[in-house]
């Protein structure tokens, strides 16, 4: 038999996400509005259909994202922790006894069995899973997940040994593809906060100058405006530039170019943003560098609407890049899904922009889109829309100086 597809979630129109439309539409309120219980019943009932396709009673959901996804709770990952969701029945998590105050503050629904620190936690999700009557059902487990290691997933089948077991990979990533009205809400604001925070530090980022001001800066400024995490940005300086670089003080010198990436998060969704600024004045080259980046990511961008083919919206950039002689090669991604988003992934592929990929776009998903040449990196955080890619983040498109 044919494995059953999987297919992203379309939300259905509710009072919540009528708000959360009036507030992109109008952004002069604070703070879009919290997660309705509506949408997160919507979220299970689309999880749901998939599980009866594939004849799951019970579901295991222990990658992080995924759990807050549709629960509304996060935890930390000192120590296993997982969300059971029956086919018919109210979703019960098992946390860590620690974690019981947060949960009954931020969780939607309100079943849970906690355990203390000395208890082995994946004793206690079997133990909950017979009490419950499932030990001896069909039950999903997320062999993707980052936090089922290979002994954990071991232990389960050993302690339910009446129990089926079924891979449910990939699904839930799939299904958090297309975003909401209010999923996009939070990441225009946590758009709007790599604006500001990419300006702070371009503000104080000149010839006499430590890095680390800088840095101090942007990140200041990303928890000033809202940000909800602790690594809120990326920074790289010197003659030439490098993504996911390390800095060490270094004081800044005539010439050294400025690579920032804020990266903040707001309530877990996590928007992006890549500009660099030279030090002094730029070089010709850099200048015409900057401008031939800048408009081929600009076709890029104009092609990602409904129904465009990956791969396509990718050659436009790749092969833009190397006839115009900016690169010797381009074997990177031109561009990776947002979303929602924790440690310990640092970005989400599932759904990646290659010369091999065959899949297409649909409305309200969000990507990083990047690029680089000559250590000058830009990027912008892209919904997909009928009139082409939207940019969340609105920063001036331009090589700073």
């Amino acid at each position: 038999m044919a494995e059953p597809s999987v297919v992203s979630h379309q939300f259905d129109t509710s009072q919540t996400e009528w708000a959360a439309r009036e507030w992109l539409d109008d952004t002069s309120s604070a703070r879009p509005p919290p997660f309705s219980i509506d949408e997160y019943h919507s979220r299970l009932a689309a999880l749901r259909n998939v599980m009866a396709d594939r004849r799951v009673e019970l579901l295991i959901i222990d990658q992080s994202e995924h759990r807050a996804y549709f629960s509304g709770f996060w935890s930390t990952a000192a120590m296993y922790q997982a969300l059971l969701v029956p086919l018919h029945q109210e979703p019960v998590a098992v946390i860590r006894s620690i974690d019981a105050p947060s949960f009954s503050e931020l969780s939607r629904f309100s079943d849970c069995v906690c355990f203390s620190d000395s208890e082995n936690p994946i004793q206690v999700v079997a133990d909950t899973i017979k009490s419950r009557g499932f030990g001896a059902t069909v039950i999903g487990i997320e062999r993707d997940s980052h936090f089922l290691t290979i002994n954990r997933a071991a232990e389960l089948e050993t302690l339910l040994p009446t129990a089926k077991f079924i891979d449910f990979s990939k699904v839930m990533w799939e299904m958090r593809l297309i975003k909401s009205p209010l999923e996009i809400a939070c990441l225009k604001v946590a758009a709007e906060i790599c604006d500001r925070a990419a300006a702070a530090a371009f503000n104080v980022a000149h010839a006499g100058v430590n890095e680390r001001e800088v840095f101090t800066a942007m990140t200041s400024e990303a928890w000033r405006c809202g940000a909800d995490n602790a690594q809120v940005a990326v920074l790289s300086c010197g003659p030439t530039t490098s993504f996911h670089a390390s800095f060490n003080g270094r004081v800044l010198a005539e010439g050294d170019i400025v690579f920032v990436e804020p990266v903040p998060h707001f309530r877990g969704y996590t928007a992006r943003l890549m500009r660099p600024k030279v030090v002094g004045k730029p070089t010709d080259q850099q200048m015409l560098t900057a401008e031939t980046m800048i408009r081929i990511q600009d076709e890029q961008f104009h092609l990602m609407r409904p129904g465009a083919n990956a791969r396509d919206v990718d050659r436009v950039m790749r092969e833009g890049a190397l006839a115009a002689g900016l690169r010797d090669s381009y074997t990177g991604i031109t561009g990776y899904t947002l979303g929602l988003k924790c440690p310990p992934r640092t970005s989400d592929f599932t759904r990646v922009f290659l010369p091999n990929s065959d899949w297409q776009l649909q409305e309200n998903q969000v990507f990083h889109m990047y690029t680089s040449a000559l250590g000058l990196p830009f990027s912008e955080t892209i919904v997909v829309t009928p009139d082409g890619g939207k940019r969340l983040t609105e920063m001036e498109r331009k090589l700073f100086c």
